[in-house]
């Protein structure tokens, strides 16, 4: 069986009763909103790539406020001769504040837009499963850095 792993970190970032989100822009070229982060490069420290892929995606420098918990995804599929193959995502969920910057596009990158969201709109927004993940983890902080239930 193939395997895969990803590590990432992401930022919960609300200000105002807004939650920053980078629009996310699938292979298929399918549009969501997600939490601004991504992959950490080799030897890359997990708040590095936090910090970085806020900048890269949304235009604003962020600092980590707290380690809000690890999120563990595991996905399974079919290759085409039978073969099957197991990707796991290992998602590091900081809370961020925005300390400076201006709010624009990623370019080239795997986004293609950032905006800020009131919180009670979040919910109506076509969406990765990572945002509410993260704002669970922003609203619950539970002692094991662990989402609840999906």
């Amino acid at each position: 069986m193939k395997q895969g792993l990803r590590v990432a970190a992401y930022a919960v970032c609300v200000r105002d009763g807004e939650l920053l989100l980078a629009r996310w822009v699938g292979r298929d070229g399918v549009r969501r909103w997600t939490l601004p982060g991504g992959g950490l490069e080799h030897g890359e420290d997990p708040v590095e790539t936090m910090v970085r892929e806020v900048e890269e995606e949304t235009g604003y420098a962020a600092e980590p406020l707290a380690l809000l918990g690890i999120d563990s995804d595991i996905q399974s599929w079919s290759l085409r001769l039978r073969a099957a193959g197991s990707f796991q995502s290992l998602r590091v969920v900081y809370e961020a504040r925005i300390t400076g910057g201006t709010l624009r596009p990623e370019t080239g990158g795997s986004t293609d837009l950032a905006a800020w969201h009131p919180l009670d709109a979040v919910s109506g927004l076509d969406r990765v499963a990572l945002v509410d993940i993260g704002l669970g983890l922003w609203r619950d902080r539970p002692p094991t850095g662990r989402p609840g239930p999906r």
